[in-house]
Order: structure tokens, then C-alpha cells, then sequence
């Protein structure tokens, strides 16, 4: 019988926000690494909320965001959403490419670092998944969109029929200095993917 989040209880949800902050935390390691600089991270804020709450969380269905998605496949199967802020996003390939470009326009050259950067986070996340919980997890190479959040959303919402209703969010402040970049993981597991998660580390029964 598959596991919904509906039925997950709190010593559940305590090992998931456990994940979300580990991995949240080598994720904003890898770009420090890549930047070559220091980068401030605050605890991440995981939570679990309903799909359909995703937009508000971004701000509203019409603010336009940066996305990157990824397919999960391995020994669980679902999606990774990650998306920023127009701002964060330039603030965020402002630091990558060293310069001081104070618009929110994204050139061809910053939808390639931002598709690599959300590659390289969220490869991070995955890899610090898979050594916790010994499992095979692999991702797809990453598509970038920048469009309206409820647009973008609408891509795992798609398969909404065959995968759960409820997302887990890592939300995470980066600090550059005086810049900040707001970055949501959104990670959508299949139902059955909940329960091998569970299992590889011992707390579902």
C-alpha cells in the first residue's frame, strides 16, 4: 500500500525537514564552492504544504519567477522544482559571472547559469539524499523556464494524477555580502516513494 503525506506523522515529518536542512545545507556548500566565495545560509524552512499553495508561497500565480525542473528517477521517482525570484535569480548569476548588472533582465548568458546552478544545488541535494538513505536516486538533465509561477507549477501538476497532492518546500535565504537570494526547493515525491524513503532510514513501520 503506497504512503500519501496525508499519513505521515510527525516523527515522519521531523526525518524529512531532518533531510531538507542537510541537504539544503550541501546544497548552498556546492555554490560557495562554485562561486568560489563565502556563502551565509540560514536554517532552512521546510514545511509540507497542499500543491495548490505553491503560487502563494512564489508571491501569486501571475509574478513571473525562474525555474528549473528535474525528473527523479532511481529508487524513487517524482520531481524538483527549483525557483527564485526574478531578483534573486540576477542577484544570483550577478555574483556567479563577478559583475554588477542591476536589472532584473535575463540574457542568454544568465539562463545558462542559472540552469547550471540550479543543476549543480540541486545535484548537491540529491547526492546528500542518496548517502542518507543508501538509495539509487539519479535526476534528468535540468530545463529552464521563466515564466509565470502558476505556468511553471503546471508542469508536475500534470501528473497530478499519479503523484501526490502535497509538496516538501525547503525555503532558504543565501547571503552574499549584502545581497540575498530566496531559493525554493520543491521536491514532489510519487506516493510509493514516501514509504521507500521512510523505510531506508528505519522510522516507517
Amino acid at each position: 500500500m503506497d504512503l500519501s503525506i496525508e499519513d505521515l506523522n510527525n516523527l515522519h515529518l521531523d526525518v524529512l525537514r531532518e533531510i531538507g536542512n542537510i541537504g539544503a545545507g550541501n546544497a548552498a556548500t556546492a555554490l560557495a564552492g562554485l562561486i568560489n566565495k563565502r556563502i551565509d545560509m540560514n536554517v532552512p524552512s521546510v514545511k509540507i504544504l497542499d500543491f495548490n499553495d505553491v503560487s502563494a508561497v512564489l508571491g501569486g500565480e501571475e509574478i513571473v519567477v525562474s525555474g528549473v525542473y528535474f525528473e527523479v528517477d532511481g529508487d524513487i521517482e517524482g520531481n524538483i522544482m527549483f525557483l527564485l525570484d526574478l531578483r534573486s535569480a540576477k542577484v544570483l548569476t550577478n555574483i556567479l559571472m563577478g559583475r554588477e548588472d542591476p536589472s532584473n533582465e535575463l540574457d542568454e548568458m544568465d539562463h545558462s547559469a542559472l540552469q547550471e546552478i540550479g543543476n549543480i544545488l540541486s545535484g548537491a541535494y540529491i547526492s546528500s539524499l542518496s548517502s542518507l538513505t543508501n538509495l539509487n536516486i539519479k535526476i534528468s538533465i535540468p530545463s529552464l523556464c521563466i515564466d509565470m509561477a502558476g505556468a511553471i507549477i503546471s508542469v508536475p501538476a500534470i501528473q497530478f494524477g499519479y503523484m501526490g497532492d502535497k509538496v516538501l518546500l525547503i525555503e532558504t535565504i543565501l547571503q552574499d555580502g549584502n545581497d540575498t537570494v530566496k531559493g525554493n526547493f520543491f521536491l514532489i515525491p510519487e506516493a510509493k516513494s514516501f514509504k521507500t524513503l521512510l523505510n531506508s532510514l528505519g522510522v516507517y513501520t
